[in-house]
């Protein structure tokens, strides 16, 4: 049995209670969690929880999750947009809102189950049963590119690249307020928020980080970057992003609780991946074009810039 504590801040106040979960839960699908509201497995200060139970400041909310039925994931036959291909590995562009591996109420729909469709089970062991060829993850909101091994070779020279920091990730944000400076190096430890042991936070202790931006073009009331990563910490743009006072639009967890743009969902963009390729040595790069909901946003912002 799993289990998770939260302490309610302010900035999540009346929200409901199986809407604050899934923000918080990210590798549980909404559905599930609100099943596990009903089986009265969510607490909210020791009683049991509604799905529209609206929270306020303070309130204290534990969750069990049960331990995870024995499970063989399905091969579906999902479209996916396949950027390379060869006989060690895949370059994929992942839409917005596909979740990269099963996970517990969430064994359907993800990119997991359309690679094992399209390559036919040959993919990378090294990561388990849940997570045949994935090296590394974006999140379910962002879009963009993600390199895949299919062997269990191509698989370890992958992650040790991206261990010795030689892979290339470039992603195109847009963030809240407007940065004065062309560039900045964010240089912040990043780790488990005390608070909130799903949420990651700036920690003193934390785990080293590092970010690149560079500012692209200001708006009104927002930026659009360009973000390099050094290191390859879980959620690290966007909480350093929110460390600066540069949230990104549309991100559920560490933006405003409001947004003009959130309806769109999270403006974080995996642009550009280059690596050297396991086998050949050869350095390859891939670029991802903006996607329709990206661009309809920076057009929109445009037109207001220019007063039409």
């Amino acid at each position: 049995m799993e289990k998770h504590e939260f302490m309610l801040d302010s900035e999540d106040e009346g929200k409901r209670l199986d809407i604050f979960l899934a923000e918080n839960l990210e590798e549980y699908s909404r559905s599930y969690l609100q099943k596990l509201i009903k089986e009265n497995r969510a607490l909210v200060n020791q009683e049991p929880g509604k799905n529209r139970s609206l929270l306020k400041e303070g309130d204290e909310i534990i969750i069990e999750i049960p331990e995870p039925k024995p499970l063989e994931i399905k091969e579906e036959n999902i479209p996916i947009e396949i950027i390379y291909e060869d006989k060690d590995l895949l370059v994929v562009n992942k839409p917005q809102g596909m979740v990269v591996h099963p996970g517990a109420g969430n064994y359907e729909d993800t990119l997991v189950n359309a690679l094992m469709y399209h390559c036919k089970g040959k993919l990378s062991s090294i990561n388990g049963v849940i997570r045949p060829g994935i090296v590394h993850r974006i999140d379910k909101d962002t879009s963009g590119l993600l390199m895949v091994a299919k062997t269990d070779q191509a698989h370890r020279d992958l992650q040790k690249q991206l261990q010795d920091r030689t892979v290339s990730r470039q992603y195109l944000l847009l963030v809240h307020g407007v940065m004065e400076e062309e560039k900045a190096v964010i240089d912040a430890p990043i780790g488990r928020s005390p608070k909130n042991p799903l949420k990651m936070t700036v920690l003193d202790d934390g785990r080293y980080a590092k970010t690149h931006l560079k500012v692209l073009e200001r708006f009104e009331k927002h930026t659009l970057l360009e973000a390099r990563l050094e290191t390859g910490r879980t959620h690290q743009i966007r909480v350093h992003l929110q460390y600066i006072g540069h949230s990104l639009v549309g991100d559920p967890v560490y933006g405003p609780r409001k947004s003009h743009f959130s309806r769109e969902g999270q403006m974080l963009h995996a642009k550009t991946l280059g690596f050297v390729h396991p086998s050949t040595g050869e350095y390859m790069e891939f670029d991802s074009p903006v996607p329709d909901y990206f661009q309809k946003v920076i057009t929109d912002l445009k037109n207001l810039k220019s007063g039409k």
